[in-house]
């Protein structure tokens, strides 16, 4: 294993809001200032979030300088308020987003229709009035053909109108346009300027601007173009159209963004905001953010558990769905424990909390969302660099687009150079490669939390997605967990259920979980419970005592054995328990034998099932285990592993999947327990059973919210699919702009003679964002 690096071991980490980013030019120009900050270890930017994840050194910088080094980038940044109440905190998001929504909804609609009536007054200046249809927009030639003759039967005298008039008509329209509902591709088009950096807004300026140059000169000047007394084509409608169908794909990005974060919403609105605590002098409901740990909290059949924590009267059935994905309700008795937000389906409960505010199951869930969604998937990397040199190579095309126009025609105008120079500027599209992995990140981490499997994050979905070994761990994984009596084989001459109640009587002065597991076998059996007296044990061989007037002993051979017992009578049962991978636990009874216990940790019930996925989903299935072979090898068959790896410490497991991966194979370790920590943190991927220890959950990538196996596959399927979305988004934001461009620039017009509009540039760069969200919302279903 690499040695770590010393500066990331002294790396705190903390998530800036960042405004003012459009496109995936701004996230890679937030990044590069922030990487280039002494002490920062590492950024990553989220278009989708519109924050920034920074790992730095606190002994180099504070993030006061993390702060001024994205405001001096051109963009908006703080430190971020301590967090008092997530929902509220969530609920203001939405409502942000919603504001944010509806305002760019209301300016496309409006400009819209300001678009459609300047449409119509630029019929008689387009050539109806004055001559041919000798626009150079293909798109306003065909409009002016096919409304043209309608629009003179219903309104004759708009032909008869002053083109000059109609031209000082539409700048005002267009000036209306251009300071309200697009005013902020301007401002931040120049903020990007001034700071030397170019983004999808400088593309959008430059391009309208420059037609509204050139359409304001002829307005005021029309004698720059044509002789006296005719009038210049000028492009009004068109730069109202481009910013109304700009401002609509916005809406319409905004609208599909929020639906990306609803299972964070979702999560977010299932705590109550009062609960009803048992004080001294009775009952009060009081606010969520007021109860402290030890409280009583009263919850009635039908009410959501405020708060993590233990049942202390009461029982009934809890719904755990929100939390595990799983719709059967659990059976909840005193001393259980219960997770806030989860509901209580039937019985009333008083419970003590145990853990609240930032600290509940709730709260870790929504946090580990929310870092989740905000970390960037390696396959960004290939964007971001695009990105970084997408605006100023466009700049240029664009550049190159004019003057080829200017030199080559015939007749070369300003007005035949400028519209495909335009054009070129329009269609480039820098947000939907920024939008391809954030967007598809978002909706999986989002899907995977409502099936109950918990991602930390793009980069381990998306080495979950390249795995080919799925190693397991046996007990608590594999199996349940807890050992249970699978068998009971008296001798023929002794009845089976005097030997449970005996052996049962001893094993209830015992610690030992064999022990339990008999206790707990006996009373599932209903069967009675013995006094014994002169009790005593020897540790890890058994125990002995008298149950009525009866010498009963209970362990292994050995401790029979010393205790002047023979137990050859039970050799031949004990061998076939061992060979089935059992504990074989000895029974004498007056100092003969009696029978044999046989005790097993079960196999999970799915496990043979979800190991057959994982077969059908070409993937190596091993299992490690601690115990001795037989035990391993039985349990192993029972679920159908061939490849078994046993007697194994901690570090031996550690040394099984370095191996592998020097190998070339990637690994994915699942675990549960303490001891599969290391295991865990050395695989390409780990994965931890929520039933297991917070250390295994720490350092595990993913975490499985239930004790179902199930969540293995599918979590790798949810993975196998976010990539095959990422990968969707990628090629075709990237062939978009491929296409586009030169489709754009004109490259099909000397051959066919089409030329793109620029209004229908506008709409193409529009559709490319919603597109990409679009597909990414498709994993809602995965």
């Amino acid at each position: 294993m690499a040695q770590p690096d010393t500066q990331t071991t002294t790396a705190a980490e903390i998530t800036l809001p960042v405004e003012g980013m459009t496109c995936a030019a701004c996230q890679a120009h937030v990044q590069r200032a922030l990487r280039k900050t002494p002490g920062v270890n590492d950024a990553a930017v989220n278009l989708m979030m519109h924050s920034a994840t920074v790992a730095y050194d606190p002994r180099v910088l504070t993030p006061d300088v993390l702060v001024s080094a994205i405001n001096d980038a051109g963009y908006q940044s703080r430190l971020p308020a301590p967090v008092v109440d997530d929902v509220a905190e969530d609920e203001a998001r939405e409502q942000a987003q919603h504001a944010e929504y509806v305002a760019f909804l209301r300016k496309s609609l409006v400009s819209l229709a300001i678009g459609a009536v300047a449409m119509v007054l630029s019929m008689p200046i387009m050539g109806g009035a004055h001559g041919s249809h000798s626009t150079a927009d293909p798109l306003q030639a065909w409009v002016m053909r096919v409304i043209e003759p309608p629009l003179r039967a219903m309104w004759p005298g708009l032909f008869d109108i002053s083109p000059s008039t109609l031209s000082w008509t539409l700048l005002v329209m267009t000036v209306f346009v251009m300071t309200w509902a697009g005013r902020h591709f301007y401002t931040r088009a120049w903020k990007a300027i001034r700071h030397r950096t170019a983004d999808m807004n400088v593309l959008v300026a430059v391009g309208t601007g420059a037609a509204f140059l050139y359409s304001l000169t002829a307005t005021v000047a029309p004698s720059v173009f044509v002789s006296s007394g005719a009038t210049p084509d000028v492009y009004y409608e068109a730069i109202i159209f481009i910013l109304a169908l700009l401002l609509l794909g916005h809406a319409l990005e905004s609208r599909a963004k929020t639906r990306t974060m609803s299972a964070l919403r979702s999560l977010a609105r299932l705590q109550p905001s009062t609960a009803r605590v048992k004080r001294p002098d009775g009952e009060v409901d009081v606010p969520i953010t007021s109860i402290h740990t030890g409280d009583i909290v009263i919850v009635r059949p039908g009410e959501r558990f405020p708060v993590d924590g233990r049942v202390l009267t009461g029982a009934g059935a809890v719904d755990e769905s929100m939390l595990t994905g799983e719709s059967v309700p659990v059976d909840k008795q005193p001393g259980d424990r219960v997770v806030g937000a989860t509901i209580n389906r039937c019985g009333g409960f008083e419970i003590e909390a145990t853990t609240v505010g930032a600290s509940s199951v709730l709260a870790q869930v929504m946090r580990l969302m929310r870092e989740a969604q905000a970390s960037q998937a390696p396959i960004q990397r290939l964007a971001d660099r695009i990105s970084a040199v997408f605006v100023p190579v466009v700049l240029a095309i664009a550049a190159v687009t004019f003057a080829v126009w200017w030199f080559t025609l015939d007749e070369p105008t300003l007005v035949r150079a400028l519209l495909p120079a335009v054009s070129v500027l329009i269609i480039a599209c820098p947000c939907a490669m920024g939008l391809a992995v954030p967007t598809a990140v978002m909706v999986a981490t989002g899907r995977g939390a409502a099936a109950g499997v918990l991602v930390k994050g793009g980069e381990p979905l998306e080495r979950l997605a390249g795995i080919d070994t799925v190693v397991f761990d046996k007990t608590g994984t594999l199996t349940e967990g807890r050992p249970e009596v699978v068998q009971v084989s008296p001798l023929p001459d002794v009845d089976g259920d005097a030997l449970l109640t005996a052996a049962a009587a001893i094993e209830r002065r015992s610690e030992h979980p064999l022990a339990e597991a008999i206790v707990r076998h006996t009373t599932q059996r209903g069967l009675p419970a013995a006094d014994v007296s002169l009790f005593s044990t020897v540790a890890g061989r058994g125990a002995r005592g008298t149950v009525g007037l009866r010498h009963v002993a209970v362990g292994n051979a050995a401790f029979l054995t010393d205790d002047g017992i023979d137990v050859g009578p039970l050799e031949a049962l004990a061998a076939e328990a061992a060979r089935a991978g059992r504990t074989a636990v000895l029974v004498a009874l007056n100092r003969r034998p009696a029978g044999v216990i046989e005790i097993a940790d079960q196999l999970r019930p799915e496990a043979r099932e979800v190991v057959r996925a994982l077969r059908a989903m070409r993937l190596d299935v091993v299992m490690l285990s601690g115990d001795r072979r037989a035990t391993a090898t039985a349990v192993a068959a029972d679920a159908g592993i061939e490849d078994v790896v046993a007697d194994v410490l901690p570090v031996g497991k550690v040394d099984v999947i370095a191996r592998r991966q020097a190998d070339g194979r990637r690994v994915l370790m699942v675990g549960d327990g303490i001891n599969d920590a290391p295991a865990l943190a050395r695989a390409d991927v780990g994965m931890a059973m929520a039933s297991g220890t917070d250390i295994a959950a720490q350092a595990a990538d993913v975490t499985l919210m239930r004790s179902d196996l199930t969540g293995v596959a599918t979590a790798i399927g949810l993975a196998r699919a976010t990539m095959r979305t990422m990968k969707q988004n990628l090629f075709w934001a990237f062939v978009y702009n491929v296409v586009g461009i030169p489709l754009a620039a004109g490259v099909l017009y000397p051959a066919f003679g089409l030329l793109l509009s620029p209004i229908v540039a506008s709409a193409a760069m529009a559709l490319s964002s919603v597109s990409v969200v679009s597909n990414s919302l498709r994993l809602r279903r995965a």
